[in-house]
């Protein structure tokens, strides 16, 4: 799945959005809200979203601004612009700073946010098979990885992350394991992934399932474990996937599958950002 930061200050508009279509079945995952640029630019940092949907005009850091700050950097996240009649001129500069598309929020519809998607989705996938390529014809030189936990039982829920594992911006690996979470929401979406970590899990899900906010949710989780739910939820899959790579001889695709990713470029993707290398490398260097 994709990751999606949705950016617009008027709630009733970023509610439509969010509702207006079934995400998962373009290949996209809601990540965050946000009602205001800065405060996004912290979550972009943070989460690294694929694609960030955002509103042009806004209250202090606005969609143009958070596009060039994005840029700066160094994150090559997409971004679709929301706009009004007669901000063609915002339009225009978002189109140079590589914004994939704009939607105009008056004639917006299902039809025109599905197109926007699929044009989104296939440049998202290009970028991905670009650099799966790259590393099967290059065969970059990268260090060993620290080898990920070897438990093969079910992830050990009050821990916040596999000792082993990477936080998603830093390599080499660092030690992130938290202390006992006792909140009993947060710790029934913990035993939940580590049970079905193979599932389609959003953050709407898990808040549906402890029947919770999913804005609630999603900062009570980062306050408890000190991880975004997806950060976790990635954490927990690479976990199991490197012991699949390392204790079977399965195809890379279906150890994708069996952790929970419909894509397998996308799988690629996220181990090689956990692992430092792809999968195929790690098998051979296990």
């Amino acid at each position: 799945m994709w990751k999606v930061l949705l950016v617009e200050d008027e709630v009733f508009v970023r509610e439509s959005v969010r509702e207006i279509i079934s995400w998962e079945e373009l290949g996209f995952t809601v990540i965050g809200e946000s009602g205001n640029g800065t405060e996004a630019l912290a979550m972009i940092i943070q989460d690294a979203p694929d694609l960030v949907l955002t509103d042009i005009v806004m209250p202090g850091m606005d969609g143009l601004e958070l596009l060039k700050q994005t840029r700066r950097a160094g994150l090559k996240t997409k971004f679709v612009m929301l706009t009004c009649m007669g901000e063609f001129e915002y339009v225009r500069r978002a189109m140079e700073y590589g914004a994939s598309n704009y939607i105009l929020k008056l004639s917006m519809s299902v039809n025109s946010l599905r197109d926007t998607l699929r044009k989104v989705s296939a440049e998202l996938g290009a970028s991905a098979e670009a650099i799966t390529d790259t590393d099967h014809h290059n065969h970059p030189e990268v260090p060993a990885p620290t080898p990920i936990l070897t438990t093969t039982s079910t992830p050990d829920p009050s821990l916040t992350v596999s000792s082993a594992l990477p936080t998603e911006s830093e390599l080499p690996f660092t030690t992130v394991r938290g202390p006992m979470v006792t909140h009993p929401e947060i710790s029934k979406i913990m035993e939940y992934i580590g049970q079905n970590y193979d599932q389609d899990i959003t953050v709407k899900s898990m808040s549906r399932y402890v029947m919770m906010g999913e804005n609630y949710v999603s900062a009570l989780f980062k306050k408890k474990t000190g991880h975004t739910l997806i950060h976790y939820l990635h954490g927990i899959r690479m976990e199991k996937a490197a012991e699949y790579l390392r204790e079977t001889k399965l195809p890379v695709q279906e150890i994708g599958y069996r952790v929970g990713f419909g894509s397998d470029n996308y799988f690629i993707k996220i181990f090689k950002r956990w692992t430092g290398c792809t999968p195929s490398q790690y098998r051979h260097r296990s």
